[in-house]
């Protein structure tokens, strides 16, 4: 059995890694960054132009962490209810959400204790 494949495994050291899929043992990504809430401000707008008339909340400067932007996005768009996307094409994160949906937002950000202006 010196060519079987690994299946499936209760061990907690066969663990896969989050980013590449390969168990911890075997992977040489870069740890995961969690973000801390301290280090940033994010900074809410709401958007119309270029978009056919359509309201969209803009929370803009977040931290430039791509697993944290993703988590977020999505937690988000479940709790609002609406679609939504995240980018990190500039210096900063940015989250868009379908909707003028600032007090929901706002409510989720201090809930997680996170600093925010522009409301």
């Amino acid at each position: 059995m010196s060519n079987s494949k690994l299946v499936w495994s209760d061990d907690p050291r066969d663990k896969k890694c989050e980013k590449c899929g390969e168990f911890m043992k075997n992977c040489d990504c870069e740890p995961i960054v969690h973000v801390k809430s301290n280090n940033w401000v994010a900074v809410f707008r709401i958007e119309k132009g270029g978009r056919g008339g359509k309201t969209v909340t803009v929370i803009d400067q977040l931290p430039k962490n791509e697993l944290f932007l993703k988590d977020l996005c999505k937690e988000l768009k479940a709790k609002c209810g609406t679609g939504g996307t995240y980018s990190m094409a500039g210096q900063y994160g940015l989250i868009e959400i379908q909707g003028d949906k600032r007090i929901q937002i706002k409510s989720i950000f201090d809930k997680k204790s996170y600093k925010y202006k522009g409301m």
